[in-house]
This record gives structure tokens, C-alpha cells and sequence, in this order.
């Protein structure tokens, strides 16, 4: 027996039940932003808004993809607060508690403007139309490769191609493998009903965690020299491991940091451009151990772990690296205004 759950975002009240299996709902708005306008919504720069949250491993991806691309001047973006309630997510980090820039106190307002009493979780990432407030496509799988294909006008320099042709099938094997062993890995372990459903998708998680850890040992990222979409999708698993999923998941087999290749291998990724200077630990914290309140009912936030360690050397220049691939350059350091806030991390940016 399952229950059926959204995205962990989704604003049920409840995550667990007793005596079942957790099973995500993947169906999203499919809405897509394209060259063509096919869908209705054409790419412009301006016209469009990244909604996110820094504690969101799903919204994270977004965040990354855009800042790898340079497409900070064409998809502006608002930061929801690391926490919401049964309804939506607010915009409690902005003066007023408003969206500066759509207006509205909760993302729950974009998509009754689209899709009146939206019958599914109100999920980040959302792309809202700013011309009427209405959710476009909350398909977080399909809005990165988007940034990447459809956007390719507003792209900076440089950017680099992160889905390349010739790799697409293998990444999207991996993606695929990736979404359920791993990055739903963590929640179907966390949000177990049942001690035979915990120790199946514990035995399940750490089975593809240390297939990892065997594939790492023989090349920089996963596809190999160069980053790609796929290290972007494991990325905010990975950085929100130790911190929350360790403990509060129960997934505490080992922590990342006692596995050299992943631990090195998320070191590597951490101090890259894009990549550390968007995660914000303390709203990561901040999100599950208050929101999950089936888990954590004293929604008590802990204090460690220390991860200044993320910061130390790692040895995955060894390996064969050309990490922007053919042409590909770094992104320039964040906006000032998207800086995250340098006691939620240990890195020190200085933002443009």
C-alpha cells in the first residue's frame, strides 16, 4: 500500500502514514517557455520570474542552471522563505511580506491565476508570467533543460552546454535512475510508514550511493571531464545530505563526509562558480526540521553540523577536466542582491 504525496513542498499537513510506502505525485504543469511560442508562452526576456527557495533541492537546480547560463538579465527571480504552511509558501524574507516584484503574499495566488483551486501541491520552482501573475510550468525537469535550449538568445558568453547531444541519452538514463534511487531516494527513506518500508528504500538508497562512489573514482564528474546536467541534478542531494538527510532522514548509514570519492567530488562542486554560492545551509535546516513536523514534532532546528569543511582542498583535479566543456567559460559571481547571506554559509562571494 502507498500513499499517494507530492513534491515535499506540497502543503498536505502530513508526510508520513503509518503503514505505507511514500510515492511522489510527478505530475507537474507542462507548460513550457519555448523559441517558438508553441505552448503560448514564447521566451522574452523580462516577461518571466523564477520563483524559488534556497532550502528546496528541486528549486535549487533552477537556481544553479540559471546562474551557470548567465540568465540572471532575462528570468529575474523572488526567494520564498525557507518555511510555509499548509497552503502555500509566503514571501515572509520580503518587506511586507510581498513579492516585490508579483505583488502577491503567496505563491498560491500565481496559481489560482492559471488554474483556479489548483488541485495539487503549490511547488517550487515556479515560472510566473509577470504580465498577469499566473503560473506558466512548475516542471522542475523540464525548465532546466529549457534554460539551456530554448533560452540560448539571452545566454551569456561562455555559458556552458550542459545537455550535450551526444551525451543526452546516458544523462537521461542517469537523470532517470538518479530521481529515483536518490534525490526521491532520501524523502521515500525519510517519509517511510513502515520499518520493512524504511529498511527497503534504506538498503535501496545506500545500494546507489555507493554506486556512485564507484563510478566517481574514475572521472571528475559524472558524464566525465565536464559538468553537465546530471551533476546538477545530484548537487543539491548531495549538499543537504549530511546537514539533514543523515539525521533527520534517517538515512545515517554513514555521513558523505566518510565517502572520499562523493565527499571530494561535492568539495569539487561546492567551491565551484554557481554551485556553493546558491545554497543557503541555515534555510535548508530551517525548512525540514520545522515544515516536517510528523518527524520533528518540536520543530527544534539543530545547530550542526559544522560544514566549514565543505571549503577544504579536494583531489578531483586528478583526473582528466575540462569542467566548462568545448568553449565554456565560469559565470560571473552572483547579483549583489542574490548574494546568500554569508552566515548561512562558509563561503565569502562578493556579488556584481
Amino acid at each position: 500500500m502507498s500513499t499517494q504525496e507530492t513534491n515535499e513542498h506540497d502543503q498536505k499537513g502530513s508526510y508520513v502514514h503509518k503503514g505505507t510506502s511514500f510515492d511522489r505525485d510527478m505530475n507537474y504543469i507542462p507548460t513550457r517557455i519555448t523559441k517558438d511560442g508553441e505552448d503560448g508562452y514564447p521566451v522574452e526576456a523580462d516577461r518571466y520570474r523564477l520563483v524559488a527557495s534556497r532550502a528546496c533541492p528541486w528549486a535549487n537546480r533552477t537556481i544553479i542552471v540559471r546562474r551557470l547560463l548567465g540568465l540572471e538579465g532575462a528570468i529575474s527571480m523572488g526567494i520564498a522563505g525557507p518555511t510555509h504552511d499548509k497552503r502555500s509558501w509566503t514571501f515572509d524574507l520580503d518587506e511586507g511580506g510581498k513579492e516585490p516584484v508579483l505583488g502577491i503574499e503567496r505563491l498560491q495566488e500565481a496559481y489560482f491565476k492559471r488554474i483556479p483551486d489548483y488541485p495539487r501541491g503549490i511547488t517550487v520552482p515556479a515560472i510566473v508570467d509577470t504580465r498577469d501573475g499566473a503560473v506558466v510550468t512548475n516542471d522542475f525537469g523540464q525548465i532546466t533543460l529549457d534554460m539551456g535550449s530554448q533560452w540560448t538568445e539571452f545566454q551569456r558568453e561562455g555559458a556552458p552546454d550542459l545537455y550535450p547531444e551526444h551525451l543526452r541519452a546516458e544523462i537521461d538514463e542517469l537523470n532517470d535512475w538518479m530521481l529515483h534511487r536518490i534525490n526521491n531516494g532520501v524523502y521515500k527513506t525519510g517519509f517511510a510508514g513502515s520499518q520493512e518500508a524504511y529498511e527497503k528504500e534504506y538498503h535501496l538508497l545506500w545500494e546507489a550511493l555507493d554506486e556512485l562512489e564507484e563510478r566517481l573514482s574514475t572521472r571528475r564528474y559524472l558524464m566525465g571531464p565536464s559538468i553537465t546536467e546530471a551533476d546538477v541534478r545530484l548537487f543539491p542531494t548531495l549538499v543537504r545530505f549530511d546537514p539533514v538527510y543523515h539525521g533527520h532522514f534517517k538515512a545515517n548509514r554513514q555521513t558523505l563526509a566518510t565517502m572520499p570519492n562523493l565527499w571530494n567530488y561535492l568539495k569539487d562542486l561546492f567551491q565551484t562558480p554557481g554551485f556553493g554560492d546558491t545554497i543557503d545551509f541555515q534555510h535548508i535546516k530551517e525548512h525540514y526540521y520545522v515544515v516536517h513536523t510528523d518527524i520533528n514534532p518540536t520543530q527544534i532546528v539543530p545547530l550542526g553540523p559544522d560544514m566549514s569543511h565543505i571549503m577544504e582542498p579536494h583531489d578531483r583535479d586528478r583526473f582528466e577536466t575540462d569542467t566548462w566543456g568545448p568553449g565554456g567559460t565560469a559565470p560571473e559571481p552572483p547579483l549583489a542582491s542574490e548574494v546568500v547571506d554569508p552566515a548561512h554559509t562558509p563561503l565569502h562571494v562578493t556579488g556584481r
